[in-house]
């Protein structure tokens, strides 16, 4: 197959499906397509080195070198070798390099088995690797108690 016949095929694959009815007014991508956008992740290649703050929704992977703080909607990995200097607020924080900074309300941590963390962490839960390292202070757990607790004082029972 030649080479410059390859293009016609990759578009005839995001070519919209046709409707029976012919309405071509709410046609969508193949599935396929869709989902490929659907999974938004942010990389912060090996050899980049940034300074900035980092703020939206999805998910962010960060295999260099950022300063700054990282608020997002979404997942933080801090890959093996990177490093993060500043404030982190994400649904679940994972770290395999280096973080010096504060992780605050967070559903879920984790501290791979070369993750290094130099500050107080505040998450729904921890998990905690053998290998890995962290300086400060820790308070996990909390969340989910004190919804059971306010769930116990609504309705009058006691514990």
């Amino acid at each position: 197959m030649a080479l410059w016949k390859e293009p016609a095929a990759k578009e005839a694959f995001y070519k919209e499906p046709e409707r029976a009815d012919g309405d071509s007014s709410t046609q969508e991508l193949p599935r396929r397509a869709r989902d490929h956008s659907d999974a938004r992740e942010s990389l912060i290649a090996s050899d980049l080195t940034i300074e900035g703050k980092i703020e939206g929704s999805g998910h962010v992977r960060i295999a260099g070198c950022f300063k700054g703080d990282v608020h997002v909607d979404g997942n933080l990995t801090i890959e093996p070798g990177a490093r993060l200097m500043g404030e982190v607020h994400a649904d679940t924080v994972v770290v395999g390099g280096e973080l010096q900074g504060n992780i605050s309300a967070v559903a879920r941590v984790e501290l791979l088995n070369s993750g290094l963390l130099v500050g107080d962490l505040k998450a729904g839960s921890l998990t905690v690797a053998a290998g890995s390292r962290m300086r400060g202070r820790a308070e996990f757990g909390w969340e989910e108690k004190t919804r059971r607790l306010d769930g116990n004082k609504r309705d009058g029972s006691t514990l």
